[in-house]
C-alpha cells in the first residue's frame, strides 16, 4: 500500500469532520496531493461510503486524468474539482464539507456572488490574515452536476488568485484547501465557526457589519 502516512492522516481528519456533523451520510470528499507534475497523485476518499468509518486502506489513489491507480473504491464525481484546485492554486490538501451553516448561507447569498465576513477574530485562522479588522469575500457559485462546466465557472469566478482559499457551491457545501492537510483542516474549522456565527447573528437581526 502506497502513501501509508498520508492515508492514516487523511482518514483521521475525515473521522473528525464526520464527528462534527460536517460530512453527514456519505457526504463530502477529501484529498491529499502527493508528488509533482506528471507524477502528481491524489490520495482521496472513495465515493458512496460513510466518511467517519473509512480505514486508511479504503482510500483510493488517482492520477490527474482521474484514473484509480490504487484501491477498489469509486472516485467522487467531484474529483475533477480537486485536480483543478491543486493545479491552479498549488494546494496540497483539499477538503469539501456539507454543513447546515455553509448550505444555508450559500443559498442566501448566491445572488450576491460572495459571502462577506468582517470583524471576527477567527478570520486570523485563514492564510496570512493578521488582524480582525479585515473583510473577506468567500466566492459563491451555483451548484452543478456538470463538472467540466463547473470548473469553467470557477475559473471565471476565482481567477488566478482567489481572495481566500475557499469557495461555496450554493446549496451544496464548502471547498477549502491549504499547503498541508493541517492547514486545510484549520481552514475548515475556522470557516465553519465563522459561518455559524454569521448565520446566527443575521437571524437575530444584530449583524454588526451592516
Amino acid at each position: 500500500m502506497n502513501f501509508p502516512r498520508e492515508r492514516t492522516a487523511l482518514a483521521e481528519v475525515m473521522a473528525f469532520l464526520f464527528s462534527k456533523g460536517w460530512a453527514p451520510g456519505t457526504g463530502g470528499n477529501f484529498s491529499i496531493v502527493v508528488g509533482e507534475g506528471a507524477d502528481r497523485r491524489w490520495v482521496m476518499s472513495p465515493s458512496g461510503i460513510e466518511k467517519g468509518s473509512v480505514a486508511p486502506s479504503d482510500l483510493i489513489v488517482l492520477d490527474r486524468e482521474l484514473n484509480v491507480i490504487e484501491g477498489t473504491g469509486k472516485p467522487s464525481a467531484e474529483a475533477l474539482l480537486h485536480v483543478y484546485i491543486a493545479e491552479s492554486f498549488g494546494a496540497r490538501s483539499i477538503l469539501h464539507v456539507h454543513s447546515v451553516w455553509n448550505t444555508l448561507l450559500s443559498r442566501r447569498f448566491l445572488k450576491d456572488g460572495h459571502l462577506y465576513l468582517e470583524g471576527y477574530e477567527m478570520l486570523k485562522v485563514i492564510g496570512s490574515i493578521k488582524t480582525h479588522e479585515t473583510r473577506i469575500a468567500v466566492p459563491i457559485v451555483p451548484n452543478s452536476q456538470d463538472m467540466p462546466s463547473l470548473v469553467e465557472t470557477l475559473k471565471a469566478k476565482l481567477g488566478d488568485e482567489p481572495p481566500v482559499p475557499a469557495f461555496l457551491l450554493a446549496g451544496h457545501g464548502l471547498y477549502t484547501w491549504g499547503d498541508s492537510l493541517a492547514e486545510a483542516k484549520r481552514h475548515v474549522e475556522g470557516l465553519e465557526f465563522l459561518f455559524e456565527v454569521e448565520a446566527r447573528e443575521q437571524s437575530w437581526g444584530t449583524h454588526a457589519g451592516g
